[in-house]
């Protein structure tokens, strides 16, 4: 059985590697990150949560800092009354990466009232 994106760990990426494919990106967005676009180009993945209201919307945003900073990947995000917006790419290699997409299962999981993500062991640091 196949390994879902939420159970796997984001990898250093060094550059030097190809961002994925178009194909390849969009395969990842249906099995993994339905709910989220592709943009710009299919070099980054984007998707806005709905909360309640702003409390809601900063827990969130503070348990995805708290996952970024655990996976070493780290999104842009803004969020607001009612709204987080998420936006993935791995700036390194101007474009997704399979990181992308983990970390984008990973929120999934978050927002869905998933578990906080354990605390890491330090990772080396990479730009994602």
């Amino acid at each position: 059985m196949a390994t879902s994106l939420s159970e796997k760990t984001c990898t250093p990426c060094r550059g030097g590697v190809p961002p994925l494919a178009p194909e390849e990106a969009e395969g990842y967005r249906a099995r993994e990150a339905p709910d989220w676009s592709l943009m710009d180009g299919v070099t980054r993945i984007e998707r806005r949560f709905r909360f309640k209201d702003f409390r809601e919307a900063f827990a969130f945003v503070a348990r995805a800092a708290e996952l970024a900073e655990a996976e070493g990947h780290h999104p842009d995000i803004t969020f607001g009354w009612g709204y987080a917006a998420v936006s993935l790419r791995t700036k390194k290699i101007k474009g997704l990466h399979e990181n992308d997409f983990i970390m984008a299962a990973k929120l999934d999981r978050l927002a869905d009232g998933g578990p906080a993500p354990a605390a890491a062991r330090p990772r080396p640091r990479h730009e994602g």
